[in-house]
């Protein structure tokens, strides 16, 4: 019976919550990373095996989402916050019509999408400190495809060469 009240109030009143649940990629003695989307209609899955793998620059991940808008054009906005206060921004486009870059780029609205498998970071180190990493995907129309912030924690101590 207590399902049932729980089951009406949920579907009675869906707007009771009006966040996403943090989830955590990762957490280790020095590292931690939690992300939250921040897009109100929709949640996404992201997990990567382990921390400790940022150090090898190479991250085998799993992710998950469930396309709400067409990709036939997609751009990225990401932003650095320390403090509650943006001090990096970047921008790129990651799928053009005539030049995809990727293999979602051309996917359709209600198609999953899903990616199991390795990452490179390149010569990307993750910074020591606490901050906010914003990033956000618009399609050709600026419907927002995926949006999220990630907070990290890392307070690993890296050898100097």
């Amino acid at each position: 019976m207590v399902n049932v009240v729980f089951l009406l109030l949920v579907l009675l009143y869906p707007n009771l919550s009006t966040e996403w649940p943090t989830h955590t990629i990762c957490k280790e003695d020095n590292l931690e990373i939690d992300y939250k989307s921040c897009d109100p209609l929709q949640d996404f899955a992201l997990s990567i095996d382990r921390c400790s793998d940022i150090s090898t620059h190479t991250l085998n991940i799993r992710a998950a989402m469930l396309l709400r808008h067409d990709i036939k054009a997609l751009y990225l906005k990401a932003n650095l916050i320390i403090n509650g206060r943006s001090v990096l921004s970047y921008s790129e486009s990651l799928c053009e019509p005539d030049h995809p870059k990727f293999l979602f780029c051309g996917k359709k609205k209600g198609e999953q999408l899903y990616y199991e498998g390795p990452i490179s970071l390149g010569n990307f180190e993750v910074p020591q400190g606490d901050y906010v990493v914003s990033l956000k995907l618009v399609n050709e129309d600026h419907f927002t495809v995926l949006c999220a912030d990630f907070t990290i924690k890392n307070h690993q101590d890296y050898p100097f060469p």
